[in-house]
């Protein structure tokens, strides 16, 4: 009786740790064709694709629209709060 049990909880765990492998192979590969479609999107409109590119571009945005200065932002929906330390 004790080997007919290990036996079928062997047989739940593979099959658990196949359908997570299987998961995880989904995962992947929907990852991979995310990034082809956004590659391609890129060269139609003709910007760079790369981390690099987008960090700059991330990078000029913020810097065009609120620009960091001491201890607020330049923006009006920004509420400068002090805060302190409690010990």
């Amino acid at each position: 009786m004790n080997t007919l049990t290990y036996a079928i909880r062997f047989i739940v765990l593979m099959l658990l740790g196949v359908l997570g492998a299987a998961m995880a192979v989904v995962f992947m590969v929907s990852t991979a064709i995310a990034i082809g479609v956004l590659y391609v999107v890129a060269r139609i409109k003709g910007r760079p694709f790369g981390v690099r590119a987008y960090w700059a571009q991330r990078q000029a945005q913020r810097n065009g629209t609120r620009t960091y200065t001491g201890s607020s932002y330049n923006d009006p929906n920004v509420i400068d709060v002090k805060a302190r330390e409690l010990h």
